[in-house]
């Protein structure tokens, strides 16, 4: 399973060669979208077409939402994070997730995510 985080969502919605090429080398598996990260990309559209034609791209991926036990995990290391290390809500919810679910987060916003306690974090192809 890939979990991927909004930033590779938008280079592959984007087109970016790279991005696609990754894509296309690891199509046998599962790749999988919190849902978290399907609301910031709806977040960005600037209109309805854009929101339609977002919602019909990610048909092709898994959309996870995480359970009750994740959210309460996420809690609690958002409320020991938060403060201390400027972390986000959705950040901490979406790491937490491939936390839980034993996999690797693929983003490139290492820093966003670093201080999640047993997050792995994968930068899945060179944005150079």
């Amino acid at each position: 399973m890939l979990l991927l985080d909004t930033d590779v969502m938008i280079d592959i919605l984007r087109g970016h060669g790279p991005a696609l090429q990754w894509l296309d080398s690891v199509s046998e598996e599962e790749v999988v979208l919190p849902g978290f990260v399907v609301m910031e990309l709806i977040q960005g559209c600037q209109n309805q077409e854009e929101c339609d034609l977002l919602l019909q791209e990610i048909e092709k991926f898994q959309v996870e939402w995480p359970g009750p036990e994740t959210g309460h995990r996420a809690l609690e290391v958002f409320s020991d994070l938060h403060l201390s290390h400027g972390t986000g809500l959705i950040d901490v919810l979406i790491g937490q997730m491939a936390v839980d679910l034993g996999v690797s987060l693929h983003t490139f916003n290492e820093k966003h995510y670093e201080p999640i306690p047993d997050l792995d974090i994968e930068a899945p192809y060179s944005r150079g």
